[in-house]
């Protein structure tokens, strides 16, 4: 198996049988959009997580469960974040992959 530089696209990087498939009505894929509005959602999560531990002192009402709310609040927000589609992450993945499977749905059309 070959590898790609890391400037190639994501797309590139995978075989064709790992890109979706798209549905034949228009390209009106929801599994697509939803799952690259998770892809961002997990970026913002590290994100926000990464954030989160660039603190500057200690809480004094710190606790574990303290932590584990704002893991919650911060995964949620994330998710909120990510369904309006203002940072623009989810947009280029779905593009990207819906150019990968037309292009894929081209060649499989001239082969047979």
């Amino acid at each position: 198996m070959t590898t790609t530089p890391f400037s190639a696209p994501v797309g590139a990087m995978l075989p064709v049988a790992a890109t979706p498939r798209l549905s034949g009505n228009g390209g009106d894929d929801g599994g697509l959009r939803k799952a690259a509005e998770a892809f961002e959602a997990v970026i913002l999560r590290q994100l926000m997580a990464s954030m989160r531990q660039a603190k500057l002192g200690d809480d004094i009402f710190g606790s574990s469960a303290t932590d584990n709310f704002r893991e919650m609040a911060d995964a949620r927000t994330a998710d909120s974040i990510a369904a309006m589609r203002q940072f623009g992450i989810a947009s280029m993945v779905e593009a990207q992959f819906r150019g990968r499977a037309a292009a894929a749905s081209a060649s499989e059309g001239r082969v047979q």
